[in-house]
């Protein structure tokens, strides 16, 4: 349902982040600070977790395994595939997030990365550690935002309904194409070899088994205790699970990284060059079409914030999969968590302040 704009004197309520999502940065800065004092202080601690693996040299590590589910399950919750059907009422907000986020976002990262690693940062890393970078730079853009994106929304006076439809379109989407467009980006831009059974179990790990355990979960919750026990008990009881589930992985992830971030410090700086780039060009990419196609600002502006946001827990956990916990690839999506929260917020921003672009929305 379209918002409704009406003048009154009533003062509206500001919109406020919780601790957590206001203070993110700076959880997972703490969570770098533990991690790498863990990797440099107790390496047989961080060689224990680091060794525990589903199969020999599978690369997927079984804590941090079970963490991104504990992530990601909740995330999924959230979908409802039932509001599928109504996209065909406002089509045009969902093709212009689909457009830029599975033709434009991980071509232009992909392109953005090789420019970048290859050649303008080519003084500073070996052609390896570029390889490397690349290969986590186009995981991250290949994977778009889910749970984040109603946060933003949130901020920017979103249609909650039409955020809805754009997440669970996207999340289908990326059942079948995330794998086919990770490996054949990475293999055109680096001397990578994908290993392309590596890279389905993760789709099938941390994509499909999440997808399907929140469906399940959604749907027996709300057959027998109805949607508002679901939306306003479950789904909050969750909420620290997710919490404390993100920081714990991000403190293996940064405990297995330690040697790499105290040895390149200089060169977590860069990776994030592309990646901001890649922010603010896909989201300006995406609220300009909206504006030219005219889609009401409640559904342009979350649309730009999925153009430009990652599911960065999907990210980490493909890249320490198909490469290992140490590798380049996994400090590059670690990267894209480091900015996220900063960057998202200066959009919103944006969004917020460019409300007068679009035309007023009325009910119909």
């Amino acid at each position: 349902m379209e918002a409704v704009l009406t003048t009154t004197s009533v003062r509206p309520a500001v919109k406020r982040l919780n601790l957590f999502e206001r203070y993110l940065t700076i959880w997972v800065g703490l969570c770098m600070v533990a991690g790498v004092a863990l990797g440099k202080w107790a390496p047989s601690v961080a060689q224990t977790f680091r060794s525990l693996e589903f199969g020999a040299n599978s690369h997927i590590n079984v804590p941090i395994a079970i963490l991104i589910w504990l992530m990601i399950i909740p995330m999924m919750m959230r979908v409802d595939f039932a509001s599928v059907r109504d996209v065909g009422r406002k089509p045009k907000g969902l093709l212009i997030t689909l457009f830029v986020n599975w033709v434009v976002k991980p071509f232009s990262m992909a392109f953005l990365a090789w420019l970048f690693f290859r050649h303008l940062f080519s003084s500073w890393i070996s052609p390896s550690e570029a390889d490397q970078y690349v290969a986590g730079a186009i995981i991250l853009a290949a994977a778009p935002c889910t749970a984040m994106v109603f946060v933003w929304s949130y901020l920017t006076d979103g249609d909650p309904a039409y955020t809805l439809v754009q997440v669970s379109v996207n999340d289908l989407i990326m059942l079948v194409l995330f794998a086919p467009i990770v490996g054949l980006l990475i293999a055109g831009v680096s001397s990578l070899t994908v290993p392309y059974m590596v890279l389905l179990y993760s789709v099938i790990l941390f994509i499909v088994i999440p997808l399907t355990a929140g469906s399940l979960i959604r749907s027996w919750s709300i057959r027998t205790h109805g949607a508002t026990w679901f939306n306003d008990v479950l789904l909050p009881t969750f909420q620290p699970v997710t919490i404390i589930a993100l920081l714990a992985t991000l403190v293996l992830i940064f405990a297995f990284q330690a040697d790499n971030i105290t040895g390149k410090s200089v060169h977590v700086l860069l990776i994030a060059v592309p990646i901001l780039v890649q922010v603010y060009l896909n989201s300006s990419l995406a609220y300009g079409l909206m504006k030219l196609w005219e889609v009401p600002h409640s559904v342009a502006a979350p649309g730009a914030l999925i153009g430009a946001s990652n599911f960065f827990e999907l990210a980490v956990a493909t890249a320490i999969a198909l490469f290992g916990p140490e590798s380049g690839a996994a400090l590059a999506t670690v990267v894209g968590v480091l900015v996220e929260v900063p960057v998202m917020l200066s959009v919103c921003a944006v969004c917020n302040r460019t409300k007068h672009w679009f035309r007023p929305e009325v009910a119909r």
